[in-house]
């Protein structure tokens, strides 16, 4: 992922502070309950999750997923 300059970031603040994005509940995606599963983790799993996720630049559900298919693997 590419730095941005102080320039760049402040004009993105400026225009999302005036330009609201505009959300539709009925569409689904990820912030709406339709794309929003929770899971409860213990705070070793979430320290762990986060530190692949900076490490390996992905998302937790990537990790997770890539966990499960590792697991199911080993176990056929």
């Amino acid at each position: 992922m590419n730095d941005i300059t102080e320039e760049e970031a402040d004009a993105l603040d400026e225009y999302f502070t005036k330009n609201l994005p505009k959300c539709d509940p009925g569409k689904g995606g990820i912030t709406t309950r339709q794309g929003f599963r929770m899971v409860a983790l213990d705070r070793f799993s979430e320290d762990y999750l986060i530190t692949m996720a900076l490490a390996t630049k992905k998302t937790p559900t990537e990790i997770i997923s890539d966990l499960v298919r590792e697991k199911i693997a080993v176990s056929i």
